[in-house]
């Protein structure tokens, strides 16, 4: 036995310096590529070559391949390569989805020919079976636009192949393309890869396509869709038509959230899955269950449809874990049961669930209860919870999206039972709920006594009420400020609500920049002012709430509170109106040159077309596209091609006359509408007037640019009586300048 020892201690003398070895460096792509998750967590060092199947300028994103092994490389968007390049990457490899690879270097060694794509079949693509890899598929299109990506516009293509649909994302955005697309059989060449949710499972299949030559239309749609008659809209159910061969799965876990006859969740070890189900019959959460069903992706979420339960007798519920409003918000944790403190601001009782707003981190989120159906019996009560009150919320995290590449999500949870919500500190003793036990403390005390028992249990009645009365009229103001009633009504309202608990003292509200709203007496200089101002969450304070007094009157007890109240309403109401002019500003301006958008423009060229049909007018729609705009961007950088773009937007606006509309249609690309005009010559003319605003050089960081812009016209109705082919005949006309200068050789220099 003596002996052992030593030969024990030998032996983890060189486990342990094994272990200290760190690991060898790999240099070919396949050992790569054959990395367990548990061998690709120890990061080994890298250094191999092969060649660059997609690389998307501004983006990190590279892929590359070597035969056949391919991988995903996380590379410094400063690093300049392009598909063909043969290249040297050094770094260290990572665990994801599959082993991949962070970049220190990239090094161009060579260029030569992309590997050839190989057929690949949708259940090949969504088992992960050509992840990487360059492929060609084929399929017919059932939609495709543009969309903004890494700077860019690209092009996103839903293509139909046999077994499902895959998204498509080609690195151009070129409006042409689209045209004639839809329902047209193609077959594209691009690198395959995967989408996923929060937890990095995969739901669903992508391909990147460097350039539109790698998309080749087979065969034409055989209808235009847009010639198609135009069906009811109580109709289209009788086109509807699927064939789904996705296979049966079967799950084991246990159940952690169970709505009858609507979903359950079902989690095991760190991974949790929202089921969708029919089933009714009773089920025990916390009780393991087998659950078979269909896979299925619902609004980017991993789930399974048509979800059929066996629950087993084995009771081994999960304890919810405990998390951060921060770590909910990063969609790790959707489907998960969790529990997180925060402090209620509000509760509210609906038809159909009971829902409590809480606070934590600075953030509001809501932890719902949904009724179980009773049959027509009355529900129960929900469980009050003082207001204020410090809470542990317990329950399943469901987010409106689930992607582990946005920053932050807003977020719900699901409770299952009114006891996943506990009091973990109460508020403050001054508080209304507390202010009603002492009235209740004190009518006991008048009974007691007897003698003064109708006196005091008169004034108790008439406390109650006011109370009773403030309370609904609050609420009526939150309504207000969530509704449509105009911000200078609701702040009115609460100056009245705040006088009406000051006892009738006069009260109004001076917002900051803006309007004074209330009871202001026209002689201030005799009367005790109380001034609070309005808090804001970030900036100035947003105005000031004011209180009249009689000086020789006593003050009152409620004077703070209730002023403090009113600056909380005023609060809540003004950045609320705030925030939502804020989106919708953003929603119809473009944010690098505060001129309108796309959306804002299609929406004004809608309304014009019908006043000018109601009217019998003419308008004017002008076209306007940078010349050699790129080359602002390639010499000098975004940041110069963003200031130019600023300086060309203010330029074209002075040229404009009041009425008429200024759009940043996307990249270089500008529109004008052009309304009270008599005829071409008046839209002619405001054209040359905008071609001449580049005559002067522009300055920009201190370098001289000299710019140009191509510009095409179309008169309404005489070039088109709809907003596309308006857009369609300016657009054309405009490339049809631009191509005359190109042939006569006329480009602006930039210098």
């Amino acid at each position: 036995m003596k002996r052992l020892f030593p030969a024990l201690a030998i032996v983890l003398g060189w486990a342990l310096a094994a272990w200290a070895v760190p690991p060898a460096m790999l240099t070919s792509l396949r050992a790569i590529h054959l990395l367990s998750h548990a061998e690709a967590a120890k990061e080994p060092p890298v250094a191999f070559e092969a060649t660059v199947t997609y690389r998307r300028e501004g983006e990190s994103t590279l892929f590359v391949q070597d035969g056949d092994a391919a991988i995903y490389v996380w590379a410094n968007p400063d690093f300049k390569m392009s598909p063909g390049d043969r290249v040297l990457v050094k770094g260290k490899a990572q665990d994801s989805f599959r082993p991949i690879v962070i970049a220190e270097s990239v090094a161009i060694i060579g260029h030569g020919a992309l590997p050839r794509p190989v057929p690949a079949t949708f259940d090949e693509m969504i088992r992960s079976q050509r992840d990487c890899m360059r492929v060609v598929v084929r399929g017919r299109v059932l939609s495709s636009d543009l969309i903004q990506s890494g700077g860019g516009l690209t092009t996103r293509i839903q293509l139909l192949v046999d077994g499902g649909s895959i998204l498509v994302f080609v690195s151009n955005g070129d409006t042409h393309i689209l045209n004639g697309m839809l329902d047209a059989e193609v077959e594209i060449a691009g690198v395959a890869s995967a989408s996923f949710d929060g937890k990095m499972q995969q739901t669903g299949v992508s391909l990147s396509v460097p350039t539109l030559a790698d998309v080749r239309i087979l065969k034409p749609a055989g209808v235009n869709p847009w010639s198609l008659p135009v069906t009811q809209m109580d109709e289209i159910i009788g086109n509807y038509h699927v064939n789904n061969l996705s296979r049966r799965v079967r799950l084991h876990g246990t159940i952690t959230y169970y709505q009858p006859g609507m979903a359950l969740v079902l989690q095991s070890g760190a991974k949790s899955l929202w089921v969708i189900t029919k089933h009714e019959e009773p089920l025990r959460v916390g009780n393991q269950a087998d659950v078979t069903g269909f896979p299925d992706v619902v609004n980017g979420f991993l789930a399974l449809e048509g979800g059929e339960v066996q629950q087993s007798a084995v009771y081994s519920p999960i304890a919810p874990r405990p998390v951060t409003r921060s770590q909910l918000t990063s969609s790790k944790n959707v489907f998960d049961l969790v529990s997180i403190e925060g402090q209620v601001v509000t509760e509210v009782r609906e038809g159909a669930q009971d829902e409590y707003v809480l606070v934590s981190e600075g953030q509001m989120f809501s932890a719902i209860y949904r009724h179980p159906e009773v049959n027509g019996l009355q529900q129960p009560p929900m469980k009050q919870i003082p207001l204020g009150s410090r809470v542990s919320v317990s329950g399943i995290c469901v987010l409106e999206n689930s992607n582990p590449f946005n920053r932050e999500v807003p977020f719900n949870i699901l409770m299952r039972s009114p006891d996943d919500i506990a009091v973990v500190a109460r508020p403050s003793l001054l508080s209304v709920g507390n202010l009603i036990l002492l009235v209740g403390l004190l009518l006991a005390v008048v009974v007691a006594v007897g003698s003064r028992g109708w006196f005091i249990e008169r004034r108790v009645r008439h406390q109650s009420a006011a109370l009773a009365y403030l309370e609904s009229r609050r609420s009526r103001i939150l309504e207000d400020i969530n509704g449509a009633r105009p911000l200078a009504e609701v702040i009115e309202e609460i100056t009245e609500l705040a006088s009406y608990k000051l006892r009738g003292a006069p009260c109004w509200c001076q917002i900051a920049d803006g309007a004074l709203l209330g009871n202001c007496p026209p002689n201030l200089s005799r009367l005790r002012i109380v001034r609070n101002e309005i808090p804001s969450r970030s900036g100035p304070p947003l105005g000031a709430l004011f209180a009249a007094f009689d000086p020789h009157a006593k003050s009152l007890g409620t004077e703070s509170d209730a002023i403090i109240m009113a600056c909380g309403l005023a609060e809540l109401a003004i950045e609320t109106r705030r925030l939502y002019s804020d989106l919708l500003h953003r929603s119809e301006f473009d944010l690098l040159t505060d001129i309108h958008n796309r959306f804002s423009l299609e929406k004004h060229l809608d309304a014009l077309i019908e006043e000018a049909r109601r009217k019998a007018s003419i308008f004017g729609l002008i076209y306007i596209d940078l010349d050699e705009f790129k080359q602002v961007n390639d010499l000098y950088g975004h940041q110069a091609g963003d200031l130019y773009l600023q300086e060309v937007a203010e330029r074209m606006k002075q040229q404009l006359r009041g009425g008429d509309t200024l759009a940043r249609l996307g990249g270089d690309e500008f529109a004008a509408l052009i309304t009270r005009v008599r005829n071409r010559a008046g839209v002619e003319e405001i054209a040359q007037r905008l071609e001449h605003s580049f005559d002067e050089p522009f300055i920009v960081e201190g370098r001289v640019l000299r710019g140009a812009a191509s510009i095409g016209i179309a008169l309404y109705p005489e070039d088109g009586a709809t907003r596309d082919s308006l857009l369609s005949t300016a657009d054309a006309a405009m490339y049809a300048v631009k191509n005359a200068r190109r042939q006569r050789g006329i480009a602006p220099d930039k210098q």
